[in-house]
C-alpha cells in the first residue's frame, strides 16, 4: 500500500514537471529580458574567440547573449588578444537582433540551437570597454588552463578533452563525421568513467573515506561541468555516475534506465531547450539503447567483442538521428569503431590529459594525432558504404523508432526490416512522381534544383559564389567550407539525390558559378552545360578541373531532352557583356510553365519578345536579381508572370532589388530570398503547390 502511494505521487510530480516544461517551452521562445531597443549593456564574458577580425563573445548579463564585434585595426586585435579573458566585465554599446531560422529546408537552424544555450539575443556591437578584469577564483583557473593550452603544439585536441571546446580544422572535423567516429571527440560516458576511474585510483591511495572519496569526485565532477561550458552531454554523464553511485551505496532497488528517465526529465524542466542540442539527444538515446541491451553486451566477455557489440547497438540507435539531421549515414562506422574506439578511448585521450600535467607527453601525443589523422583520412577514401537518404517523414521516423525498440526487446529478427526499410527509404526517389523546383537562398547569387520525377533527372542550375571575390581569393578560398558544403549540398542530400545529371551555369559571373569548382571536386556531376560566348577566366578553370574529371560539358545549346520535358535554351545570339550572354531557359512542367533569365538585361528581353510568343508565364526567376538593368515594363506586360521569383542577398551592396523592377512586377506574387528565405514551387496530383522558409 505504502510502494503504491509513492508511485502515485512520483507519477503526478513527473506529470506536473512535464506540464510545466511545455509550458515553459511554449511560452519562452520568444520572450527575452532584453528589450529589443536597448543599446547599452554590461556583461560578463563566459567563452570568446577571435575568428579573422571578427570577435564572438558569449557573455551573461541580464540573461546569456552572443556579442559580434568586427575589430577595426591589428593594434586592436592584439590588445584584445592580450588583455581579454573570460569572467572579465564589459560595457558593450551595440544592436539587438533575433537570431534567423534556418532559411533553407532541412538545414541547420542557428536560432535553436542558441535556444539550446539559453541564447535569445544576437548583440551586433560598435563598441567595447573592459570594466573590470576577472576577479572569480573559477574563472581564474579556466583562463589558466586556457593560458597553458596554448602552448601546446597539439593543443586543438588537449581544449577538446578538457574544455570541451571542438578547435580541430574543418576538414578533420569533415572526415571523422564521415566515418562515424565524431562522438569520440564530444566528452560523454566514455571520457566520464576514465576521468572517475583515475580519480578512485588516485583518491584511493590518500583517502580511505569511501564517503569523503564520492564528495571529492563530485565537487571535481561539478567543476568539469563547469570547464566545460555546462555541455549536456557531460552533465548527462556526471549524474549518471552520480545517481548510480547513490543507489549502490544506499541499496535502492530502482533501475539505471529509471535513473537515465529521471535526468532527462530534470535537464528538460531545467531547459526545454536542450531538445535542439544534438549532443543531448545522441547522448540520452544512445545511453537509453546501451542501458537496454546491457545483458546482450555483457554476454560478451571479450573486449573487442564487446566494442563490437556496443558499436552496433549505439550505431543502430543514431541512424533516425543522422538520417533526419545530415541524411546520410556511413555503414562502415561500425568497423571504424572497432579500431578508433579503444585507440582514442585509452590511447589518445589519456595522453592528451597527461600532457596537460606533464608537458613533455606533447611529443607522444604528437606522433599520436598523426597515426589518427591520417588513418581517418585512409578509411575515408572507402565510399561504397555511404548512403544518402531523403529527409524522413513523420511515418518512416516512427517505423523506424518502433523496429528499432523491438531489436532492442532481443528481437534480432527484426533487423531484416529495418534492412528492407534502409533499402526502401534510399530509393524513395524512384517512387516520387512529384516534380520539384527549389530556388535555394544562398544569399547574393542563384541556385536553382529542378527534381524531375521519378528520379529521371536532377538539374542545378547556377552554384552561386561570393561576386566580390577577386580571383586570386577565390583560387585560396575555394577548398575550405564553402557555400557549397554548408548550403546545396546538405540540400541535394536532405532531397535524397547523390548525383547531378546535369550543372547548368547561366553564365560566368562569380554570384552564379562561384561555387562550381567545388561542386564538382565535393559531389558527382554527369554533365556540365555552359552559355554561349567566349569563356572568361572563371569558366577556364572549371573547364581544367572538368577535363581532369572526365566530365563532358558543352557551350551554347538550343534544346535539353529529358525523358518527356524539354529545357528550352532561348537565348543563343552573342552580346557584347557577360550578363546578357546568360541562359535563358524556358521550360513546361505539368502544363506549367517557367521561365529563368539568369542575368539577361532589357535587350535581351527585346529580342525575345521579338522572336517568341511567351505569354502567361506561371513562374519567372526574375533577371539579375531584380536590378533596373532588367525586368522592363514591357517585357514583363508581355510575358504576365504569375508568380515572380527575386533571388538575391539580405541587405546586399547594390541595392537590389530595384523599386522600377518591383513596381514592373506587382501584379504578381513576389517571392524574395532575402524575404521569403528558399522557395519551392512542388507540382503533386497536376497542382502547384509553394512552400517558403521564412527566417
Amino acid at each position: 500500500m505504502k510502494k503504491s502511494k509513492i508511485k502515485l505521487l512520483y507519477s503526478f510530480f513527473i506529470i506536473i514537471i512535464i506540464i510545466c516544461t511545455c509550458f515553459k517551452f511554449a511560452n519562452n521562445y520568444n520572450s527575452s529580458k532584453y528589450l529589443i531597443t536597448n543599446t547599452n549593456f554590461q556583461i560578463i564574458v563566459t567563452d570568446f574567440k577571435i575568428d579573422g577580425n571578427k570577435l564572438i563573445i558569449e557573455g551573461v548579463g541580464e540573461e546569456k547573449i552572443i556579442v559580434n564585434y568586427y575589430i577595426k585595426t591589428k593594434q586592436e586585435k592584439e590588445s584584445i588578444e592580450s588583455k581579454l579573458s573570460l569572467g572579465d566585465l564589459l560595457e558593450v554599446r551595440g544592436k539587438l537582433s533575433i537570431p534567423n531560422n534556418n532559411t533553407n529546408l532541412y538545414a541547420f537552424n542557428y536560432r535553436k540551437y542558441l535556444l539550446s544555450k539559453k541564447i535569445k539575443r544576437i548583440l551586433k556591437a560598435d563598441k567595447i570597454k573592459v570594466l573590470k578584469h576577472n576577479s572569480n577564483i573559477f574563472y581564474k583557473i579556466k583562463n589558466s588552463f586556457i593560458n597553458k593550452i596554448n602552448k601546446f603544439n597539439n593543443k586543438e585536441y588537449i581544449y577538446l578533452f578538457i574544455l570541451g571546446k571542438n578547435m580541430l580544422d574543418m576538414s578533420i572535423k569533415n572526415i571523422y563525421s564521415k566515418n562515424g567516429i565524431s562522438h569520440l571527440f564530444a566528452i560523454s560516458g566514455m571520457h566520464i568513467s576514465l576521468i572517475t576511474v583515475v580519480l578512485n585510483k588516485i583518491l584511493n591511495i590518500f583517502v580511505k573515506n569511501n564517503k569523503t572519496r564520492f564528495i571529492i569526485i563530485i565537487g571535481s565532477l561539478s567543476f568539469f561541468i563547469f570547464l566545460t561550458d555546462y555541455m549536456p552531454s557531460v552533465i548527462r554523464a556526471s549524474l549518471m555516475y552520480i545517481f548510480i553511485n547513490i543507489k549502490k551505496g544506499f541499496n535502492l532497488k530502482i533501475s539505471n534506465l529509471f535513473i537515465l528517465f529521471n535526468i532527462f526529465i530534470l535537464l528538460m524542466f531545467l531547459n526545454p531547450y536542450y531538445i535542439y542540442n544534438l549532443g543531448f539527444v545522441f547522448s540520452f538515446v544512445i545511453s537509453f539503447s546501451l542501458i537496454c541491451s546491457s545483458n546482450v553486451i555483457n554476454r560478451f566477455k571479450n573486449y573487442f567483442g564487446k566494442i563490437f557489440i556496443t558499436s552496433s547497438i549505439s550505431f543502430l540507435t543514431s541512424i533516425p538521428i543522422l538520417i533526419y539531421n545530415f541524411h546520410e549515414v556511413n555503414f562502415i562506422s561500425v568497423l571504424s569503431n572497432l579500431i578508433f574506439v579503444p585507440y582514442v578511448s585509452l590511447i589518445v585521450f589519456p595522453i592528451s590529459l597527461l600532457t596537460f600535467f606533464l608537458p613533455f607527453f606533447n611529443y607522444i601525443l604528437k606522433y599520436l594525432i598523426i597515426f589518427l589523422e591520417n588513418s581517418s583520412i585512409l578509411i575515408s577514401k572507402i565510399n561504397f558504404l555511404t548512403y544518402t537518404f531523403r529527409h524522413p517523414s513523420i511515418f518512416l521516423t516512427i517505423t523506424y523508432i518502433i523496429i528499432l525498440f523491438l531489436i532492442l526487446k532481443r528481437n534480432k529478427y527484426y533487423i531484416i526490416f529495418l534492412i528492407l526499410l534502409l533499402i526502401f527509404h534510399h530509393n524513395l526517389n524512384y517512387f516520387d512522381k512529384n516534380t520539384v523546383l527549389t530556388v535555394i537562398d544562398i544569399g547574393q547569387g542563384d541556385s536553382i534544383l529542378l527534381k524531375l520525377p521519378y528520379n529521371k533527372s536532377n538539374i542545378l542550375i547556377d552554384t552561386g559564389g561570393k561576386m566580390e571575390c577577386s580571383k586570386e581569393k577565390w583560387k585560396k578560398q575555394r577548398n575550405q567550407k564553402s557555400l557549397v558544403d554548408n548550403t546545396i549540398i546538405p540540400y541535394l542530400k536532405a532531397e535524397g539525390i547523390n548525383k547531378l545529371d546535369y550543372l547548368i551555369l547561366t553564365h560566368g559571373d562569380f554570384d552564379h558559378m562561384g561555387e562550381a569548382i567545388n561542386l564538382v571536386n565535393s559531389f558527382k556531376v554527369e554533365k556540365v552545360i555552359f552559355n554561349c560566348g567566349p569563356y572568361n577566366d572563371l569558366e577556364k578553370e572549371l573547364i581544367k578541373v572538368l577535363d581532369k574529371k572526365k566530365i563532358k560539358y558543352y557551350s551554347c545549346i538550343r534544346e535539353l531532352n529529358i525523358d518527356n520535358n524539354k529545357l528550352h535554351f532561348l537565348q543563343t545570339k552573342e552580346y557584347d557583356n557577360e550578363n546578357d550572354n546568360s541562359n535563358v531557359i524556358y521550360t513546361e512542367l505539368n502544363g506549367y510553365k517557367f521561365m529563368f533569365m539568369g542575368d539577361a538585361g532589357i535587350e535581351v528581353e527585346e529580342d525575345l519578345i521579338k522572336k517568341y510568343n511567351l505569354q502567361d508565364i506561371d513562374v519567372l526567376k526574375v533577371g539579375h536579381h531584380g536590378s533596373k538593368t532588367s525586368s522592363s515594363e514591357e517585357f514583363i506586360d508581355e510575358i504576365n508572370p504569375k508568380y515572380s521569383i527575386i533571388s538575391v542577398g539580405k541587405n546586399n551592396r547594390y541595392g537590389h532589388p530595384n523599386k522600377e523592377a518591383l513596381d514592373n512586377l506587382e501584379d504578381s506574387k513576389i517571392y524574395r530570398t532575402d524575404e521569403d528565405g528558399s522557395i519551392m514551387f512542388k507540382i503533386k496530383n497536376n497542382k502547384l503547390k509553394i512552400e517558403a522558409c521564412s527566417p
